[in-house]
C-alpha cells in the first residue's frame, strides 16, 4: 500500500520493470507530498501559539477568528493523522490513502494550486466565450490598497467605475451607443505581491469587442487595440470617478482640492498586519516600522526590461496595463492566463530558511535595483501570513455586463450554448464540450494540468476506486500503525512569552 496526498510531487519511473508494467512505469505518476516536511508548514507549526501571543501583547487584541481558523487548518492541511480517502485498484488490489484538504483561500499553496486550477478551467470551459479577450490590469495607490483591505465592501464601486469605463470606451470604438451594444468582463481580485505583501490590485478579463443585437441575433464586433493616448485618457477618467465614488461612500474626505482617508472602524489586530504588508515594513516586534530586509544578488543592468509601455500608463499612484490579448482560438493560452492570475499566493519551492533561521523568500521576478530575495524573522513572515487572509464570504471573482449571471445575452454566448455547440467543429483547440456538472474533480484536474492519472494505478493500468472515507480516530490510527506511518499529527511548539524588545 502506498500513500498520497492532494499535495503532489511528479516524477518519471525510469527504474527497470518486467515487461507487461513498462507502458505503466513510463508514465507520470501521483506520489505523496509530506506537508509537513515543507519549510511554510514548519514555520506555522513552531510559532503559532507565540505569534498569537505577540499580537495580543502588542495590540491588546487577539486576532480575528477567521484568521486564526485558516492557521488552525492548515496545520491539518494534508495530514493523514487527520482523516483521509482510502483507494484501491479493481484488478492488483493495490491502494493509497489521499489526505483532507482544508480549502483555505489564504495562503495554503496546496489548496491554492487546486483552486488555480479549479478556476481557470471553469471560466475557460464555461464562461468566457469563444472571442478575443483582453487583459485590463489596474494597480491602486498604497492608501487605496490598505483602504480595499480594510474595507472589502468598496471593492464593489470601484469596479463598477472601472468596468463601465472600459465598456463605454469598447462600445465608442464600434461606433454604436450604450443603448445598441453591450460587452462582458470577470474581474479576479488578486491580493498580493511577489514579496508575501498586501497589494490589492483588479485582473479584469474583458471581451474585446461588443455583441450587437441585430435581427434577434447577438453579433460580435471586435474592437482595435487601444493607443497609449486613449489608454492615457481612460486612466484619467477612472481616477477621477474612484475618487468620487470613495468619497460618497464615506471613505475619502475632499477639503480644499485634496483628498485623504477617511477615520473608519478597523479591526485593532489585523489593521496594523495589514498596513504594514501594504507598505513592505514589519507591523510588531523590535523592528516595528522598519521595512523587510532585501538582498540583491544580480546587478541591475541584469534585471529584465520593463513592460512595453505602449499598452502601460501610469498617474497618481496608479497604473493601466492592457498589452495581454488572448484571440479566439487561443483557448490554451487563455487558460494558462486565467492560472497565473489565480494562482496561490505563497510557493513552497520560493520559501527557504537560512543559516540563522530567518525566512528567506525568493522573489518571483527581480527588482529593478536588482533584489532577488526579502529576508524575515518567523514571527514577521507570521504576520504576513495573517495580513493575506480574505474575510469569509468576500468574493474574489466577479462577473459583469454580459457575463453577469442575470445578463439576458449570457446563456446564448457562453461555451455550451446552442450556438457555440454548432460552431465548436470551427475551433482548432481540443477543450472538451461542457458537462451536466460544471465542478471538475481532482483526479480531472491532475490530468488536464499536469497529465497525471491519478485514477490510474501506478503498477498495473487498471482503476483506482474510493472505497472508504475515514474519520473515526480509532479507524486512523490503526491504519496508519499498520502501515508504518505516524499517527499523531505533528506536535505544535509551546507558545514562548513574548518581549517586544527581544530579538524575534
Amino acid at each position: 500500500m502506498s500513500t498520497a496526498t492532494p499535495r503532489a510531487q511528479f516524477h518519471q519511473k525510469n527504474l527497470r520493470q518486467p515487461a507487461q508494467h513498462a507502458a505503466v512505469e513510463n508514465q507520470l505518476h501521483y506520489e505523496r507530498h509530506r506537508p509537513e516536511e515543507t519549510t511554510l508548514y514548519r514555520l506555522v507549526q513552531e510559532h503559532i501559539g507565540t505569534f498569537f501571543a505577540q499580537v495580543e501583547t502588542e495590540t491588546g487584541s487577539g486576532l480575528p477568528d477567521f484568521v486564526k481558523d485558516e492557521f488552525e487548518a492548515f496545520l491539518e492541511c494534508g495530514i493523514l493523522a487527520h482523516g483521509f480517502l482510502r483507494l484501491r485498484c479493481a484488478n492488483c488490489a493495490h491502494e493509497k490513502l489521499v489526505a483532507f484538504s482544508c480549502k483555505r483561500r489564504g495562503f495554503c499553496p496546496s489548496c491554492g494550486g487546486r483552486r488555480m486550477a479549479q478556476t481557470a478551467a471553469h471560466l475557460v470551459d464555461h464562461i468566457i466565450p469563444r472571442v478575443p479577450v483582453r487583459q485590463w490590469v489596474l494597480s491602486l495607490p498604497i492608501p487605496l490598497r490598505y483602504l480595499l483591505a480594510a474595507h472589502p465592501r468598496l471593492i464593489t464601486p470601484v469596479l463598477q467605475v472601472i468596468h463601465r469605463a472600459i465598456s463605454t470606451s469598447l462600445i465608442k470604438q464600434a461606433g454604436l451607443k450604450r443603448s445598441e451594444a453591450q460587452t462582458g468582463a470577470i474581474t479576479l481580485i488578486q491580493r498580493f505581491g511577489s514579496a508575501a505583501n498586501l497589494n490589492i490590485h483588479l485582473h479584469c478579463l474583458v471581451l474585446d469587442g461588443v455583441y450587437r443585437i441585430q435581427n434577434g441575433v447577438a453579433e460580435f464586433h471586435s474592437a482595435r487595440s487601444p493607443t497609449t493616448e486613449q489608454l492615457q485618457r481612460l486612466l484619467s477618467q477612472i481616477i477621477q470617478r474612484i475618487m468620487k465614488a470613495l468619497t460618497r461612500n464615506g471613505a475619502l474626505i475632499e477639503e480644499e482640492g485634496m483628498s485623504y482617508l477617511a477615520e473608519m472602524e478597523t479591526d485593532a489586530a489585523l489593521s496594523p498586519l495589514q498596513s504594514a504588508a501594504c507598505t513592505y515594513r514589519i507591523a510588531l516586534g523590535r523592528r516595528a516600522g522598519q521595512k523587510v530586509l532585501t538582498l540583491k544578488t544580480i546587478s541591475t543592468q541584469n534585471t529584465q526590461p520593463q513592460e512595453n509601455k505602449k499598452y502601460c500608463v501610469n498617474a497618481h499612484g496608479f497604473s493601466l496595463h492592457a498589452g495581454v490579448r488572448c484571440a479566439m482560438n487561443q483557448r490554451k493560452e487563455l487558460e494558462h492566463l486565467c492560472r497565473y492570475i489565480t494562482r496561490p499566493a505563497i510557493a513552497n519551492e520560493r520559501l527557504t530558511r537560512n543559516k540563522d533561521g530567518q525566512i528567506v523568500l525568493k522573489l518571483k521576478t527581480p527588482y529593478r535595483d536588482g533584489t532577488t530575495h526579502i529576508i524575515m524573522s518567523p514571527l514577521e513572515f507570521m504576520q504576513r501570513l495573517a495580513a493575506l487572509v480574505p474575510r469569509p464570504r468576500l468574493n474574489l471573482i466577479r462577473f459583469h455586463g454580459v457575463l453577469a449571471p442575470n445578463a439576458k445575452l449570457r446563456a446564448e454566448i457562453i461555451p455550451g450554448s446552442k450556438k457555440n455547440k454548432s460552431n465548436a467543429s470551427d475551433t482548432n483547440d481540443d477543450v472538451p464540450p461542457s458537462p451536466a456538472s460544471v465542478r471538475i474533480s481532482w483526479a480531472r484536474l491532475l490530468k488536464r494540468v499536469f497529465e497525471i492519472d491519478i485514477e490510474r494505478c501506478p503498477h498495473c493500468g487498471g482503476n483506482m476506486k474510493i472505497i472508504a472515507a475515514l474519520l473515526e480516530k480509532a479507524t486512523i490510527t490503526k491504519i496508519l500503525d499498520h502501515l508504518g506511518l505516524p499517527v499523531r499529527a505533528p506536535p505544535r511548539a509551546p507558545a514562548q512569552i513574548f518581549d517586544p524588545f527581544e530579538p524575534t
